[in-house]
């Protein structure tokens, strides 16, 4: 057995707390310990405690993606605009993935979550650059307050190189997981087409052969890393957070959730609850595209919440351009009036950036500002 595993599995002191969550819950615990106890501020209570939570659920604007692809396309890039402005988040519906696709991606992470802790932990690794890595918080080597989520990530590029490294059990994982990650690929192509047309960069007279069409190219190749993520019943929801706030890195996240609520978004400076619809997508802009956009288009902070009855499953789909390849500001839509407002970036930097530090809410985005 490596050091880190050694030290992954000791059942003595804090070290107990890197095994995971689910495993808390499986031992029956009616209280939850010290360790993933928020400060009183940060804690997710109701909104008659605290003014910035609503007491309504938010429906995000909805895209149709097949409308998209339809003669009403200029009209849905117009509200995928304004999605992206206004809310950093959209639901996509009609995204063309088969059902059984999405129904087959919850069912198996669920199973894969179920298995016996010592086949689970056979993945876990502190290597960020791991192609299989399961692990539990948000950052478990530099969170001093542990958040009540358990995952299992899949680096999805190349994929033949990749996935004889994914879980073998249960047996279908791989098979059913590398189908959704080309299927989620492949949606995210089209979305990037729709995106950069939204902000006018392809698709005019104008604008034939672009930097954009060439990025189009490379996000083909690009970085994709799949996120499954559980949250068992946690006996005090009120104490903890499933995630805590922060932004994502890429330029879109594809999310698939359960019928399970539990992802809240700060509009307006409120915590709101989104509320799911079957069989779709949420998407949010991640920090390159915002960095991408010179910030017309905003990453968005994001939580999850835990509840006490019900445990949920949700699988991220993270996107963007090559490991070394950096992110700048598009110069299309850099001018005198609209000054340059990020310095470029790559993944690695970012790996870099949170391996050194705890994560918190949009630190990473901040450091590479211009301006502040």
């Amino acid at each position: 057995m490596s050091p880190t595993m050694a030290v992954l599995t000791t059942e003595n002191g804090e070290s107990q707390y890197q095994n995971g969550v689910k495993r808390l819950y499986e031992s029956g615990i009616s209280k939850v310990p010290s360790k993933y106890v928020l400060p009183i501020l940060d804690r997710p209570n109701t909104s008659d405690q605290k003014p910035n939570v609503s007491s309504q659920n938010l429906k995000l604007p909805v895209i149709d993606f097949k409308e998209l692809q339809g003669p009403n396309r200029a009209q849905v890039l117009k509200s995928l605009a304004n999605a992206c402005e206004q809310y950093g988040f959209f639901q996509l519906v009609n995204h063309g993935i088969p059902s059984d696709v999405i129904s087959s991606m919850i069912d198996v992470s669920t199973r894969f979550f179920e298995l016996p802790f010592e086949e689970r932990a056979k993945y876990m690794s502190s290597d960020m650059h791991a192609p299989v890595r399961y692990g539990t918080s948000f950052n478990q080597n530099k969170d001093k307050v542990f958040c009540w989520r358990d995952f299992l990530k899949l680096m999805c590029h190349p994929l033949p190189d990749v996935l004889p490294h994914w879980p073998s059990s249960p047996v279908d994982m791989r098979k059913l997981a590398a189908t959704y990650a080309q299927e989620t690929k492949y949606l995210f192509l089209m979305l990037m087409e729709a995106i950069f047309e939204s902000l006018r960069l392809v698709g005019t007279t104008e604008n034939n052969t672009t930097e954009e069409d060439e990025m189009l190219k490379e996000f083909q190749d690009g970085s994709q890393l799949m996120v499954v993520n559980c949250y068992p019943p946690c006996p005090q929801p009120d104490l903890t957070l499933g995630m805590p706030p922060h932004s994502d890195y890429g330029f879109l996240t594809l999310l698939l959730q359960d019928e399970v609520e539990g992802l809240q978004i700060q509009k307006q400076d409120q915590w709101v609850t989104v509320e799911p619809i079957p069989n779709s997508f949420v998407v949010n802009v991640g920090d390159h595209l915002e960095i991408f956009s010179n910030g017309k288009y905003k990453s968005v902070l994001h939580r999850v919440l835990v509840n006490s009855t019900k445990g949920r499953i949700s699988v991220a789909s993270l996107h963007t351009l090559p490991f070394m390849r950096s992110v700048g500001p598009s110069p299309k839509l850099v001018n005198e009036s609209n000054p340059r407002l990020y310095k470029d970036t790559d993944f690695a930097s970012f790996l870099e950036y949170i391996s050194s530090r705890e994560p918190k809410r949009k630190n990473f985005l901040e450091s590479r500002k211009l301006f502040t």
